[in-house]
């Protein structure tokens, strides 16, 4: 069920309309005007997912489940043989969530992790709105003191989501910060704290220790916390977002993805990979640049928007 009732179809569609040309578009022309879709055809539409950035291994899966349903399918139209492909796309991203339910944990903590450029500053600006929108009382923590620009940016958007948030120099203690914020949000009553943290992947083993402290820092006040851990990956990379959600899974419990910058890439088609590999659910994708621009992910309502 949609918490935040923000869902847009059209945005959605628009913003896929570069990947819908690769996958949706690729497949049409292929058995368009087959009077038979034979196994050539059946190969030729493993290809066009294999170059849409789905990856080897989750096309090889989808054509097999594909060619399983066909066995006891009599209808083999184009129309049908789209629905099937449109069905186990759509089967692909469906991962059970582990992560607790936001009603039953106040103040709810929200762990974000990811590179820099991703879009991690600005993802939880448009968070922070989206729980402000339904009447939650929202508190940041600026915890990514390694870039004095972070915690800038990440106040610019507070300012716009109107919601409060703690911050610190360049160079402080992240602990510190995560302390602060998540005493605060338990003293004064907020419904959610959203942690940003420094994306340096190519040091894991402080990265590790940055976020092992983080964790038991929050732990301390709040011990079932931190309820959830979103990691931000930018659509765009392609490949790269798989390999940082491998680094990222390595180095802290992920149960949570957010997908950027889907809105004018080609490259869409790497949610399904990302989803495959890591067995972790989608829980929001970037549509465009607004502050509203953040959707609940729904596998059903992206994979039709790749098909319509």
């Amino acid at each position: 069920m949609s918490l935040f009732k923000n869902f847009n179809i059209n945005k959605l569609k628009e913003g896929l309309s570069k990947t819908r040309e690769k996958i949706f578009n690729s497949i049409t022309e292929t058995v368009t005007g087959k009077a038979i879709i034979d196994d050539l055809t059946i190969d030729k539409i493993e290809e066009i997912l294999v170059s849409s950035d789905i990856g080897i291994d989750t096309a090889e899966r989808i054509i097999e489940d594909l060619r399983k349903s066909l066995k006891s399918e009599k209808n083999r139209s184009t129309e049908n043989i789209l629905l099937l492909v449109k069905d186990e796309l759509i089967k692909s991203l469906q991962v059970k969530d582990n992560s607790n339910k936001f009603l039953s944990s106040k103040p709810y903590v929200i762990l974000i992790v990811g590179v820099n450029g991703v879009g991690k500053t600005t993802t939880i600006g448009k968070l922070a709105n989206n729980y402000k929108k339904i009447g939650s009382k929202v508190i940041v923590g600026a915890a990514d003191t390694f870039r004095a620009a972070a915690n800038e940016q990440l106040d610019i958007w507070a300012k716009r989501a109107d919601v409060d948030i703690i911050q610190s120099t360049k160079g402080a203690d992240p602990s510190s910060i995560v302390f602060e914020t998540i005493k605060k949000a338990v003293d004064d009553k907020y419904d959610v704290v959203l942690i940003d943290t420094a994306g340096r992947l190519h040091n894991k083993a402080n990265l590790m220790k940055e976020l092992d402290k983080i964790r038991r820092v929050i732990k301390k006040i709040i011990p079932d916390a931190p309820h959830e851990t979103l990691l931000i990956v930018d659509a765009n990379t392609g490949q790269n977002a798989l390999i940082q959600a491998n680094e990222f899974s390595k180095v802290t419990d992920i149960n949570g993805l957010v997908i950027t910058k889907l809105d004018g890439t080609a490259k869409g088609g790497v949610v399904f990979q990302i989803v495959a590999k890591q067995n972790i659910p989608i829980k929001f994708i970037g549509v465009g640049e607004g502050i509203d621009d953040l959707q609940e992910f729904d596998a059903k309502a992206f994979v039709e928007a790749i098909f319509n």
